[in-house]
C-alpha cells in the first residue's frame, strides 16, 4: 500500500460490488441481480431506462497512526438510479417500482455489509463499514423524493454512503 493506492479506491469497491459467486447476492442483471449498470464514476449521460449505480467518493482522509504510519479512510458514495417502469407496467406502476426498489438497495446493503467477520470485500480494504472502526461503521441510505423524482424524470433515486478503510502505509 502507497499514498498513491487511494487512487484506486473506487475502482476496488466497483469490482466489490460486481463480484458474483461467493455466497453475497449478485448485483447485476446478468448474475440474476437486479441492477443493469454498476459502474465506478458518473458517467456524462446516464444510460436511460436502466437501474444504474454509480461509485464515488465524496472525499478521503489519511490519519497518523505512529511517525510516519498513514491509514487511508475513505467517504464511500453510491448515486442509485431506478427507472420507473423499468420492472413492472400497467396500474400501481409508481408503487411497484418503489418496492422492487426497496429490495435492490436491501440486496445492495447485504453486499456492503460482506460477510460475519470479515468486512474487507474479498481483501480490497482493511474493512468496510465496519463497527470496529468506529463512527464510520453504518450504511447510510436515503432516498430522494419520489414524488419529485418520477414526476421530472421517471426515476427513483437513493444514495448510500459508507466509510471504507485501507491497510496503513509508510509516508
Amino acid at each position: 500500500m502507497s499514498a498513491a493506492d487511494t487512487a484506486t479506491a473506487v475502482d476496488r469497491e466497483t469490482a466489490w460490488l460486481t463480484t458474483t459467486g461467493d455466497g453475497l447476492p449478485a448485483l447485476l442483471t446478468s448474475a440474476g441481480g437486479p441492477w443493469d449498470v454498476i459502474q465506478a464514476y458518473a458517467t456524462r449521460t446516464p444510460a436511460q431506462r436502466q437501474s444504474q449505480i454509480y461509485v464515488l467518493r465524496r472525499g478521503f482522509a489519511t490519519d497518523r497512526w505512529s511517525q510516519q504510519r498513514r491509514m487511508p479512510s475513505y467517504r464511500m458514495h453510491l448515486a442509485c438510479l431506478w427507472p420507473v417502469g423499468g420492472t413492472t407496467t400497467g396500474t400501481g406502476i409508481a408503487e411497484d417500482e418503489q418496492r422492487a426498489f426497496d429490495n435492490a438497495l436491501a440486496l445492495l446493503v447485504q453486499r456492503i455489509e460482506a460477510f460475519v467477520g470479515d468486512k474487507s470485500h474479498g481483501g480490497r480494504f482493511l474493512n468496510v463499514a465496519d463497527a470496529e472502526a468506529g463512527p464510520g461503521s453504518r450504511v447510510d441510505v436515503t432516498f430522494d423524493d419520489p414524488v419529485q423524482t418520477i414526476t421530472n424524470g421517471a426515476y427513483l433515486s437513493a444514495q448510500v454512503t459508507y466509510t471504507a478503510n485501507d491497510t496503513d502505509y509508510v509516508m
